[in-house]
């Protein structure tokens, strides 16, 4: 448990540290691409029409005219990258909510494939946005990778999130995954574990409608993770989150997927077959991210969007990417990002690790060799059992760093938020 806990802590100051965006980053723009490569593009869609209170990400009320706005600057934005050199292999989008206008997202799916040559789709949604009327729409609209963030199947956890009203019963939730299955390559299940009043029995039946109803060919299992204000929030609609059980409940998560014949695709993602496309952080060493609050990771540098949609609008207007900070990370950092976003995937290839920083990875290694947190297994370094939950926590930390970024931004524009 020590040694959980000073990961926890050494985590936590490094996501801190590798975000700090000083202000003599200024007004930093689009990064240099590397023109004979292709790269992933993260778009944002920061529109939800109800803000549920544990949710970190950077997310506004939903405005329609405002969002259709906002959808013809995130073209322009597009379109801006392209003639700055960025080509692009494949898209997600994230949010917010980015199905909360349909025709809109389809319309920018279509320009993608047409005009940039994207090859895969990924997209998140919400379960109201899986009913038979849409869920056509979502389908033949080219999305290879559908998440639905369901949370939980439980009504009275659902209640304190504030989803219950909008989205309906853990049944109605279930049946709609069930009519959704097998219309997309990959559909994701986001679901979320130690919440405040969850039992370790409400999470064993969510388990179970999860592999034995609903048939999930993909489930990611994040752990509760908020910045400080949305953890007032939530504490005051929810209760108080008990670190403690985390680990017991990550255990149960792991040993039923396993049983019931998943694979870990990621420390908290298992799918049903190792074919199944798998969260885009896994396969990309560097990507773009376009759109208010986006981040990008190009060239061992962190690249941050600005958080006002206002000023978002204004910039793209006047020609310019919303991108307005920069933070180029040290060498070590660099390194230590590299091995926690391949280590995550469960294991690396000793030859995949990049030269310059093969000899000085040789101490982490060893560490987490000596912690029995990873083995060497021929060619590949491999998690343990142990070390699969302590890059849930690594993970865990580094996010809740960029959320309590995101709250930074987001204090900024309370306006724009409601």
């Amino acid at each position: 448990m020590f040694a959980d806990t000073l990961i926890h802590q050494v985590a936590a100051r490094a996501a801190r540290r590798n975000l700090s965006f000083s202000p003599s980053a200024g007004m930093a723009g689009l990064p240099q691409p590397d023109t004979g490569r292709r790269y992933l593009l993260y778009l944002h869609i920061p529109f939800c029409v109800t803000l549920c209170p544990f949710c970190s990400f950077h997310r506004v009320r939903f405005k329609e005219e405002r969002a259709r706005h906002y959808f013809a600057a995130l073209e322009r934005e597009i379109a801006l990258a392209a003639d700055a050199g960025f080509r692009f292999s494949e898209v997600y989008f994230g949010g917010g909510t980015p199905t909360v206008l349909p025709d809109q997202l389809f319309a920018l799916i279509r320009k993608l494939r047409d005009d940039y040559a994207v090859r895969q789709v990924s997209a998140e949604t919400n379960p109201d946005d899986i009913r038979d009327a849409v869920l056509d729409k979502i389908a033949g609209a080219g999305i290879n990778r559908l998440s639905v963030g369901v949370q939980s199947f439980d009504d009275a956890l659902l209640r304190q999130m504030q989803r219950f009203e909008k989205y309906g019963s853990g049944d109605v939730i279930s049946k709609r995954l069930r009519n959704a299955q097998h219309r997309f390559d990959t559909l994701n299940v986001d679901m979320i574990f130690n919440l405040p009043s969850q039992s370790a029995a409400s999470l064993l039946r969510d388990l179970h409608i999860l592999t034995d109803e609903v048939g999930a060919t993909q489930v990611s299992w994040y752990p509760l993770m908020t910045a400080p204000s949305t953890r007032k929030s939530m504490e005051q609609s929810m209760g108080r989150s008990d670190s403690a059980r985390e680990r017991e409940f990550y255990e149960l998560i792991t040993a039923h997927m396993l049983e019931r014949g998943y694979v870990r695709s990621t420390a908290w993602c298992f799918s049903r077959d190792e074919a199944l496309i798998d969260e885009y952080i896994t396969d990309n060493d560097e990507y773009l991210g376009l759109g208010s609050g986006a981040f990008s990771y190009i060239d061992g540098a962190v690249y941050g969007s600005t958080f006002s949609i206002n000023h978002y609008l204004e910039r793209i207007g006047a020609g310019k990417s919303g991108i307005t900070r920069v933070q180029r990370l040290g060498r070590s950092d660099q390194r230590r990002y590299w091995l926690l976003m391949n280590l995550f995937a469960g294991s690396i290839r000793y030859s995949e690790i990049p030269r310059p920083y093969r000899a000085a990875l040789r101490a982490e290694i060893a560490g987490l060799r000596l912690i029995g947190a990873a083995r060497r297994d021929g060619e590949c370094l491999k998690l343990t059992e142990r070390g699969y939950y302590l890059w849930v926590v690594l993970m865990g930390e580094f996010f809740t760093g960029v959320n309590e970024f995101r709250e930074r931004m987001r204090l900024e524009i309370p306006n724009e938020i409601q």
